[in-house]
């Protein structure tokens, strides 16, 4: 069983998703869609570390999902 969270904004979705590590732990998915209106896109990767518990890695990856979507929002970087 895995543990989700989402978080929301008034144009974008974070959500983040456990999975078991192969070597033990956690790791985390993190989905992410923006939506303002000149383009909208969605953008799915998975968290660099491994977690202990699966409470910490859906933190850290809603934590990392909300960090993309503050850059992109900034034009911090295009895709």
């Amino acid at each position: 069983m895995s543990l989700k969270g989402t978080i929301n904004g008034a144009t974008w979705t974070v959500i983040a998703e456990t999975v078991p590590a192969p070597l033990g732990g956690y790791g985390c998915n993190i989905h992410v869609s923006y939506a303002p209106p000149e383009a909208e896109f969605t953008r799915e990767f998975t968290h660099h570390s491994t977690f202990e518990s699966e409470t910490a890695a859906v933190i850290e990856g809603l934590r990392e999902g909300a960090l993309w979507v503050e850059l992109k929002t900034r034009r911090a970087f295009h895709m």
